[in-house]
């Protein structure tokens, strides 16, 4: 509070007049809109992350990198926008008690390239601050401006009932200055000022009792604002100004310093100091805030690998995001010193603000539509909050945006940066995040609106237990669909009357298909189709229900046999594939140990962490990532090996893992001995467009043991 009023009432009253008033009034309206709508979200997901943490559990993880980056990128400009107001309103406040004491300041004390050295100086105290102390803090600071301002509109309303009425009015006039355009316009430069209810939302996993704290320290803090703005805009209107001289002429001479100004006006020196005072203590706090909420964002991201993953490690002693406050600090100096347009940069951070604010809005009417829960805090008079807060940010930022053609610009431009960073830096690892995320917590794909579809066609009903259990695992029932298909395998010409076997064979199969489903309790549907060919036959059904995934059983894998039917069946499912051998009475609940042998980057990652995360969200297992190097390997391979194997297990395991790295030149002896009571992962071999193969190694092992195996194939 106090910070954006300092610095852009001016900018209002010099585009349309008195009606500063009104455009600063129509901002708080649908600031509070927004408030509603960002607290409802933020009292669902009571995290870290603001926009961004709830983008990326409605959106794709894209989209969310999309809005973070940005949302991060206006949290700076704002920090950088105030740590050079607290520069230049400090070298004036020095130069101000200077002077009332009656001593001559030194020239280089009054020097304003000092603005931007204070500037550093006040973003790297307040980082060590952060550093130090998790928390907001600042609370002597804020109540020092609330009583500076309450002196300054207190004295204003003493001048205006001093005066005549017939001035008052006259300072009234011409209201629109500019006509409705220049409200409009001026809507759209100050409404950053109410800016900062966000940042609330943004530090949200620090907050005690969220869902009850979080929507009111919103609302109560745009009302305490607007209870300050609105009536010193009115002082300033009403005696700021010299009779005879208009607000909107002298906000124009002068927008910068408008409210020091009108405060002489009124109070004398002393109201110019007054305002110096709060000025400097706005943009303090203001920039703690900012500065507070850009590096909690900075670690939303980088624990989703969507900004380097150093920027998520803590403090040890004091649980603070050391890396995230350093980077966020150090990028804010950068710009307090690089950019050449502080007023683009603004009018950018202000469009950008009120996209996401846009962005808020529809991801609140999606978590209504689609979660089976309700936030704790539900916006009032849904949906017209959201829809009018939605449209009103909307309308603002288009026009700001043609307004300030450099604000669209700036935008733009930092917006494909980040695409390009993402695209060669986090996009592998963030979506293997993301897939992970949404495994181990179901209820993430209703919330983006999915609703997947398993296939399991089933022959063998000694297998169905397993098959269905290991398709309920991989889509819960609570978000998606298991549908078990049966073939009935006859030629062309087949006459059931004749030969009824093969459809009584389905029957049996189809049967026991339905006990098993009873007996675990996970509802499916069941499909039965006739085709001479059962393989070509499952191929089309997936296709024909655009099934997200295929799940298929096997009772062995033929020692040298390449482009079985099986293997032909691969090739031509768009789908993820998982393929299941194991005994008739294999349970997947009993399953303590999985072994993940790997020989490299493979390109089933995005299935297998789908996958392990499924299985941590049924039951406690080890992971077991498993690499044999040749013996030659030296010590640096070695290492190498042992690092990517770490970083796989970060990415791809919720729960318990173990590394193992072993030299041996029989990887296959090993492995198989290490399979030993453990469920086995391998992944098929892609040999060409449409060609895949089990591939000799995952034949020779399969042959080698009689643990359970699963056999994954990604799709495309």
């Amino acid at each position: 509070m106090g910070g954006g009023i300092l610095a852009l009432a001016g900018v209002a009253f010099a585009t349309t007049g008195p009606a500063a008033m009104l455009a600063f009034a129509l901002n708080g309206l649908i600031a509070m809109l927004t408030a509603l709508s960002l607290g409802e979200m933020a009292s669902k997901f009571p995290e870290s992350g603001g926009t961004y943490a709830f983008s990326r559990k409605v959106l794709s993880i894209e989209a969310a990198f999309a809005v973070g980056w940005i949302v991060w990128f206006a949290s700076i400009v704002a920090a950088m926008l105030y740590a050079i107001g607290f520069g230049y309103f400090s070298v004036l406040l020095v130069r101000e008690c200077v002077d009332l004491l009656g001593y001559a300041a030194p020239p280089w004390a009054m020097d304003q390239r000092l603005v931007p050295w204070i500037a550093i100086l006040a973003v790297f105290t307040l980082a060590l601050g952060l550093v130090l102390k998790s928390g907001g803090g600042g609370s002597w600071a804020n109540a020092g401006k609330v009583v500076v301002f309450g002196i300054l509109i207190l004295g204003g309303f003493w001048s205006v009932a001093g005066q005549p009425l017939s001035q008052t009015r006259a300072s009234l006039q011409p209201f629109f200055s500019s006509g409705a355009g220049g409200l409009f316009e001026a809507m759209g430069f100050s409404f950053i000022a109410l800016q900062g209810f966000d940042l609330i939302a943004a530090v949200g996993g620090e907050i005690r009792n969220p869902a009850r704290n979080i929507p009111r320290a919103m609302v109560l803090s745009l009302i305490i604002a607007l209870l300050i703005y609105l009536p010193l805009l009115f002082v300033i209107t009403t005696v700021g100004v010299s009779a005879g001289e208009g607000i909107a002429a002298a906000a124009a001479e002068n927008p910068e310093g408008i409210v020091a100004l009108a405060a002489r006006n009124y109070l004398g020196p002393a109201g110019y100091g007054f305002v110096l005072v709060a000025a400097v203590l706005s943009m303090f706090t203001a920039l703690h805030a900012n500065l507070f909420a850009a590096s909690r964002i900075a670690l939303a991201m980088s624990r989703d690998h969507t900004l380097p993953s150093i920027m998520s490690r803590l403090s040890p002693r004091r649980q603070t995001p050391v890396h995230a406050i350093a980077v966020t600090a150090g990028l804010i100096s950068m710009l307090v010193i690089a950019l050449p347009d502080v007023a683009a940069a603004g009018a950018a951070a202000s469009l950008i603000f009120l996209i996401t604010f846009a962005v808020a809005h529809c991801l609140a009417v999606l978590v209504r539509r689609r979660s089976p829960t309700k936030p704790p805090f539900q916006t009032p008079w849904y949906p017209a909050v959201p829809l009018i807060g939605g449209l009103a940010c909307v309308a603002l930022a288009v026009f700001q945006g043609v307004v300030v053609p450099s604000a669209g610009t700036i935008a733009v431009v930092w917006l494909s940066l980040g695409g390009l960073l993402f695209l060669t830096l986090f996009a592998r690892r963030a979506r293997l995040r993301d897939v992970s995320s949404m495994a181990a917590n179901p209820e993430l794909l209703r919330l983006r609106g999915n609703s997947p579809l398993v296939l399991v066609p089933i022959a063998n009903p000694r297998n169905a237990e397993a098959m269905i259990s290991l398709a309920n695992t991989l889509v819960p029932a609570a978000v998606g669909r298991v549908l078990l298909q049966t073939v009935v395998v006859a030629p062309d010409s087949w006459d059931p009357d004749s030969d009824p076997a093969p459809a009584d064979q389905s029957q049996a199969v189809l049967r026991e298909l339905i006990r098993a489903s009873s007996r675990l309790s996970v509802p499916v549907e069941t499909l039965t189709t006739v085709s001479p060919d059962p393989m070509p036959e499952i191929a089309r059904v997936a296709k024909l229900h655009r099934c997200e995934s295929v799940l298929l059983g096997l009772s062995k894998i033929n020692r040298n046999e390449n482009d079985s039917p099986l293997e032909v069946l691969l090739g031509q499912l768009d789908s993820d594939v998982v393929v299941l051998r194991a005994t008739g009475n294999w349970s997947l609940s009993q399953t303590q140990r999985i072994l993940v042998p790997v020989a490299g980057r493979g390109g089933h990652d995005y299935l297998l962490a789908r996958i392990l995360a499924s299985f941590s969200r049924q039951q406690k297992s080890v992971v077991t990532f498993m690499r044999v190097l040749p013996t030659v390997a030296d010590a640096t391979e070695f290492r190498k090996a042992q690092r990517e194997l770490d970083r796989m297990a970060h990415d791809h395991v919720f729960g318990s893992s173990e590394q193992i790295v072993v030299k041996s030149d029989d990887p296959v002896d090993i492995i198989s001995t290490a399979a030993e009571g453990q469920l086995v992962i391998l992944g098929v071999q892609r040999i060409g467009p449409r060609r895949k193969l089990f591939g000799q190694f995952t034949r020779k092992i399969a042959r080698q043991t009689e643990s359970p195996l699963i056999v994954i194939s990604r799709r495309g």
